[in-house]
């Protein structure tokens, strides 16, 4: 394989916004056999406890279980791909904060505007945090804490931590990885360091409902779960998502929406495991009701299809968000590597109490990681800017429709 390092350059550091309005809470646990193994990036060189809820950003008063109409206000969730830091990515993150720690925030800051304006915002942690100076890169990562503050500092309220790098440093490294995330204020969901937490969704809260958020992985790259600790990351395995999406609707979920880390990397369709899971999980109802009301996908690593299905919307593969310079399984340089969506779901209350919460109205935002510039770009407001990436744009437009979203309102948005 070939491999290139390209030096981090030290780029101007941004400023940082808070979100004006949201609120926030978590979710719970799903088995699929795909490609083991992350994508190698061109360059793969070495760098050098308790869940808590973050404040509330603005006042507002507690839903009902029930979601009645007359308490709930619609929201917009944001869902966006994999944060793979690379050894590319630990060094310009150490460029951004002056070679004195690491400061992800300014390769963020693309995002920002449309994580920030959402209700409630999920990312997709891929990888663990490592020790102090023990950071690494592919192919067993362990990446700076740092990434946990940059990720709230971006808007984000919680993240799936499933991977198939959960156990890349075993037992320890997701307690640390757990722990930053806490201190930094983003709730997570899919890995736990005890059982109950490893089978607790994310609760958060957004407009007027009660949201859980679950979160699974096809598996671990063949390492196996730590000893006597089976809950440490969760696998997918259909009868236990649903089992999970079900006692979070017991436990007060207006909204439940699963976190799947599945699919064949480098493939831009769907495979046949991912379009037969998603079916069976869309399809499984409740009193009548669908059990899940939303599934985003990860691992990929290439933007994939959005389709809505048996009237719910699945995100087969979201693309990376933050990743550096990719060798596809062929061995070759793949540009795809760095394209990516965010989803952008509008839930509208029920019109009944107990009713199902709707999308209203659902969007995709194309994104690129600028691994030159270490940034990451938002392609719409690029264009706007007269930048050349109209092409770019395209290709995962055509890519994230190519299962008719289009006709049932899937549009692109800004």
């Amino acid at each position: 394989m070939t491999q290139r390092t390209r030096p981090a350059r030290p780029l101007r550091r941004t400023g940082r916004t808070r979100r004006a309005a949201r609120g926030l809470a978590a979710l719970t646990t799903v088995l699929v056999s795909v490609t083991a193994g992350c994508a190698a990036p061109k360059d793969s060189g070495r760098g050098t406890g308790t869940t808590h809820e973050a404040a509330a950003r603005h006042p507002a008063s507690a839903p009902s279980a029930a979601g009645g109409a007359n308490d709930a206000r619609a929201f917009t969730l944001v869902a966006s791909g994999d944060v793979l830091p690379h050894a590319s990515i630990i060094r310009q993150a150490n460029a951004d904060a002056g070679g004195e720690g690491y400061d992800f925030a300014p390769m963020l800051a693309g995002a920002r505007s449309v994580v920030s304006e959402a209700d409630l915002a999920i990312c997709h942690m891929e990888t663990v945090y490592g020790p102090p100076g023990d950071y690494t890169g592919y192919p067993t990562f362990k990446s700076p804490p740092q990434v946990a503050r940059a990720l709230r500092a971006t808007g984000y309220d919680a993240c799936s931590t499933a991977s198939n790098h959960t156990l890349d440093d075993g037992a320890d490294g997701i307690h640390r990885t757990l722990a930053a995330l806490d201190r930094a204020g983003v709730k997570h969901a899919g890995s736990g360091r005890t059982a109950t937490e490893g089978r607790s969704p994310a609760w958060l809260r957004a407009g007027g409902a009660k949201v859980a958020q679950l979160a699974y992985t096809y598996g671990t790259n063949d390492i196996p779960l730590p000893k006597g600790k089976p809950w440490s990351v969760n696998l997918i395995d259909k009868d236990r998502v649903l089992a999970d999406a079900r006692a979070a609707r017991k436990a007060g979920a207006d909204v439940v929406v699963v976190s799947l880390h599945w699919g064949t990397e480098w493939q831009d369709a769907p495979d046949r495991q991912q379009l037969g899971l998603g079916r069976q999980l869309t399809s499984a109802r409740t009193a009548g009701r669908p059990d899940v009301d939303l599934i985003i996908g990860t691992h990929a690593h290439v933007p994939q299809a959005y389709e809505k299905v048996n009237g719910t919307w699945i995100v087969y593969g979201m693309g990376d968000q933050i990743a550096g310079d990719m060798i596809n399984h062929a061995g070759a340089e793949d540009p795809r590597g760095n394209q990516g969506t965010a989803g952008r779901f509008t839930f509208a209350a029920p019109e009944r109490p107990g009713g199902r919460w709707k999308v209203a109205k659902a969007e995709f935002v194309p994104f690129w990681f600028d691994t030159d510039a270490g940034r990451v770009v938002n392609l719409n407001a690029a264009i706007d800017r007269g930048r050349d990436v109209g092409d770019l744009r395209d290709r995962i437009r055509r890519v994230v429709l190519s299962r008719g979203a289009g006709k049932d309102g899937l549009a692109m948005g800004r």
